[in-house]
């Protein structure tokens, strides 16, 4: 069951919620951030929670401040970076014997990675995208991924191939040429959402499931290391 907590930051914002959500048999625990149009709250959060914890990984969902206000446009990009910087100060005050990850769905992933290149995220042992949201709707492009080169982090992208934000082609030519460092795992027909048509059939839970299980198996061996 997820435990509400209040986050605050150093930018001057005011407190934001957060979820943390721990099952007895976690060995990571990943600090995800929400995509632009939704909040910590939307079911895919949700059902990527409940999947995740049942596959041992613990998380801690948190809100930005526009959507703690119910506001729809997002805030300025320095302050988005700075409620991830404090989302993951809190996830290692909350479980320091876990290995600590970061990321999140579309804009929370990124938004993780810019904070990351900014300034490295203190204990994060690796990124985890859902949804990279690679360029703007029929605009394909990977300017916005160029901060990711000045990583050093291993990057995991889990990537729908029907995508309209990430054209698949430019997302696989992104992981080759961030080398090792870089793990690509893709949901053949999935979208933005990772929603898939109903011919594919597989339903929602299945899909999270099959997500949280690819972030397990990438998380384990990270985790097994000894900490930065």
């Amino acid at each position: 069951m997820a435990e509400e907590r209040a986050l605050a930051s150093e930018r001057s914002q005011g407190p934001v919620t957060g979820l943390y959500e721990r099952p007895a048999n976690a060995f990571a625990l990943y600090a995800l951030a929400h995509g632009a149009g939704a909040d910590m709250r939307h079911r895919f959060l949700q059902g990527m929670a409940q999947a995740l914890a049942a596959a041992g990984v613990a998380t801690l969902r948190f809100n930005f401040p526009y959507t703690e206000r119910r506001q729809r446009r997002p805030d300025p990009q320095p302050v988005l970076e700075a409620y991830v910087r404090s989302a993951c100060a809190e996830a290692r005050r909350l479980a320091p014997d876990l290995a600590l990850f970061a990321g999140g769905k579309s804009l929370g992933g990124r938004m993780s990675s810019n904070a990351a290149a900014r300034e490295p995220l203190p204990g994060v042992r690796g990124l985890v995208f859902l949804g990279f949201p690679l360029h703007a709707r029929n605009a394909p492009s990977t300017a916005r991924a160029e901060h990711l080169r000045a990583l050093e982090l291993p990057l995991l992208f889990l990537q729908g191939t029907r995508d309209e934000l990430a054209e698949i082609g430019l997302v696989r030519e992104l992981a080759v040429s961030l080398g090792a460092r870089a793990t690509l795992r893709e949901l053949p027909g999935g979208d933005h959402s990772f929603a898939l048509r109903k011919s594919a059939g597989r339903s929602e839970a299945e899909v999270h499931a099959w997500l949280a299980a690819e972030i397990a198996a990438w998380m384990r061996p990270l985790s097994a290391r000894p900490g930065p």
